[in-house]
């Protein structure tokens, strides 16, 4: 190998250790009792939600939250210590961060908030179908790039259940960083 080639390998190996190292940064496992569920945070769409989702990921906080509220075809909600939707954590709520670009499609990870546009503090949904109804009303906060096929296992609602509400319901196991798995 020349030393041109020789240089232009070690280019490319930095650059793909850095795009890792970026990845690993924003990466979160979900592990429920039925695999991971693999998401990649957003912080160029929703920097200050990002921030505290992983601050509350850094102090365990999601670890062992229920899957409270479960609607076939719509969207899987956790984050609430409480269990019931009415929870949050002792961070102070965060701003509106709503996107025009950013679509709310199946695997698509959503801050959940009350009818005040900026009451969102560490409850989040994941899509389970497309809902294009929350596009620009409710922040982006990542994506579902591994486990889809562990979302559809989450216990759902029974039909009709008011408010969405679970029976005996899932939990998230453990949430961790990716960069702080290894």
């Amino acid at each position: 190998m020349n030393r041109r080639h020789t240089l232009l390998a070690l280019v490319l190996a930095l650059g793909t250790a850095g795009a890792a190292q970026a990845a690993d940064a924003n990466t979160v496992y979900l592990q429920t009792k039925d695999g991971r569920i693999t998401v990649e945070l957003r912080p160029d769409l929703a920097p200050k939600h990002v921030k505290q989702i992983k601050t509350l990921i850094g102090q365990g906080f999601y670890n062992g939250l229920k899957f409270h509220r479960v609607i076939d075809g719509f969207m899987a909600q956790t984050g609430d210590p409480k269990g019931n939707g009415t929870g949050g954590s002792s961070l102070p709520n965060i701003p509106a961060e709503f996107s025009q670009s950013a679509q709310f499609r199946r695997g698509t990870v959503g801050m959940a908030r009350s009818s005040d546009p900026n009451s969102a503090n560490s409850q989040f949904f994941i899509c389970l179908g497309d809902a294009p109804f929350l596009n620009g009303q409710y922040t982006v906060v990542g994506a579902v790039t591994d486990g889809l096929d562990v979302l559809d296992k989450i216990k759902r609602a029974a039909p009709g259940a008011p408010g969405g509400a679970v029976q005996d319901p899932d939990k998230i196991v453990s949430m961790t960083l990716a960069e702080k798995a290894k």
